[in-house]
C-alpha cells in the first residue's frame, strides 16, 4: 500500500492572509475563560465592531457553544449594526475564544478548486488553560460541515505562532514552537519538516522571543508580519527602559541577517509599540502587528495613544490595495490577544 502523500507533496499550502477570503471563523466569547466577571461585557462593542468590519467584506462563520448564544448574537447584530445574511454560525461546544489558536489551518492548492483542513493539535498554550477539549475538535467537526478532507499531524500547533508570505517562506518563535510544553520530543529540525510538510512551504525563519503580557510564550503574531512576500513590519520598543526594548531589539536583529528564498535580504519596517497597556495593574501584550487582513481592510488593535495614528500611517503606506482600519482593541486586550488571535481565515480556492 502506498505512503500517504503530505499535503507539499500533494500541492497545497497555506495561502498570505491577503489571498481572497471566502469568509472569516471566530469562535464567540461566552465564559470566564479569557474575559472575567463584567470584562466580557465591557469587550462585546469592541467585539461586534470587528465582526461588522469584517462582513463588510466577506462572511463570517461564528462557532457558538449553544442555541441560547446563538440567539444572543442573533439579538446584538441590529444593535451594531450587522447585516444578518453575512453571518452564518456552527452551533458547537467551546471552552474559548481564540480562533486563531484553536481554529482549522486552511490550504489551497495553485489552480485548483481543492482545498483542505489541517487538523493540528491544540493544548491551550502548553496546557496552561485546561479544559480545551471542545476547542481542539473544532478542526475536524468544520471539515466535516465543510465536505472539505482534513489530514491530523498529530503534533501541537497554533495559529498565531506562524505567519506565512504566500511564497513559500513561514516566520515563526523560537520561545513558543521550541518550548518544552508543545512538543518536548521534536527538535528544531523535526518541527521544521512538519511545518514545511503540512503547510506546503519551503523555509522557516525564526526570531527568539516574544513580548511582555504574551501568555503564548512568544506568539509572533505580536511581533513580525508579513505585509507582502519580501517585506515584513517589525515591532520595536524604542524606549530603553521598557521591557519589551531588550527581546524587539534582538528579534530586529535576527531579521536583518535574513534571506528569502531567492536570496534576497528580507524587508523591514520598523514600527513603534503602543504605550504600555495596563489594566488592574497587569501589563497586557497591546501590539499594533496583531492586525487582521480581511477582504474590506486591514483591522488594526489601538490603544488611544499618540503612536496609534503613526503605525496606521505607516501600514497605509504598506496596504494600498485596501483600506487600513484602527478599531479600539482597549477592552478585548484585557485577554491577552486581540484581533489577529481571535479570527482564522478562511480562503477561497485558487481559480
Amino acid at each position: 500500500m502506498p505512503k500517504p502523500m503530505f499535503p507539499k507533496e500533494q500541492g497545497y499550502f497555506f495561502p498570505a492572509e491577503w489571498h481572497p477570503h471566502l469568509a472569516t471563523w471566530i469562535t464567540f466569547p461566552h465564559n470566564d475563560h479569557s474575559w472575567q466577571e463584567e470584562k466580557l461585557g465591557q469587550m462585546y462593542p469592541e467585539y461586534f465592531a470587528l465582526i461588522k468590519a469584517i462582513a463588510e467584506g466577506e462572511q463570517v462563520r461564528i462557532n457558538v457553544n449553544s442555541a441560547e448564544l446563538k440567539a444572543f448574537v442573533e439579538s446584538q447584530l441590529p444593535v451594531y449594526g450587522i447585516d444578518p445574511t453575512k453571518i452564518e454560525y456552527n452551533i458547537q461546544l467551546t471552552n474559548d475564544a481564540w480562533c486563531r489558536d484553536h481554529g482549522p489551518a486552511f490550504l489551497v492548492k495553485e489552480g485548483s478548486t481543492e482545498r483542505l483542513v489541517v487538523n493540528w493539535e491544540y493544548n491551550a498554550w502548553g496546557g496552561k488553560y485546561p479544559p480545551f477539549s471542545d476547542d481542539n475538535a473544532l478542526p475536524a467537526t468544520i471539515a466535516t460541515r465543510l465536505t472539505l478532507p482534513s489530514v491530523s499531524p498529530g503534533i501541537i500547533m497554533e495559529g498565531g505562532s506562524v505567519d506565512f508570505n504566500g511564497a513559500g517562506t513561514v516566520l515563526t518563535s523560537r520561545s513558543c514552537l521550541l518550548n518544552p510544553n508543545r512538543n518536548p520530543h521534536l527538535t528544531q529540525e523535526e518541527i521544521e519538516t512538519y511545518l514545511k510538510n503540512y503547510y506546503g512551504v519551503s523555509q522557516v525563519l525564526w526570531v527568539s522571543d516574544g513580548i511582555v503580557g504574551d501568555d503564548t510564550d512568544g506568539h509572533i503574531d505580536d511581533t513580525v508580519r508579513f505585509v507582502n512576500a519580501n517585506t515584513v513590519i517589525a515591532m520595536v520598543e524604542p524606549n530603553e527602559a521598557d521591557d519589551n526594548h531588550v527581546v524587539l531589539a534582538a528579534n530586529l536583529a535576527e531579521l536583518k541577517q535574513m534571506t528569502l528564498l531567492d536570496g534576497s535580504p528580507l524587508q523591514i519596517v520598523e514600527i513603534p509599540m503602543p504605550d504600555a497597556v495596563v489594566i488592574d495593574g497587569f501589563r497586557a501584550p497591546g501590539s499594533y502587528a496583531n492586525f487582521y487582513i480581511c477582504n474590506a481592510g486591514v483591522l488594526v488593535p489601538v490603544f488611544d495613544c499618540p503612536q496609534d495614528e503613526i503605525a496606521l500611517g505607516m501600514l497605509r503606506q504598506l496596504f494600498t490595495d485596501r483600506p487600513v482600519i484602527g478599531l479600539s482593541a482597549r477592552e478585548i486586550i484585557w485577554g491577552q490577544g486581540s484581533f489577529h488571535c481571535l479570527t482564522q481565515q478562511e480562503p477561497a480556492p485558487c481559480v
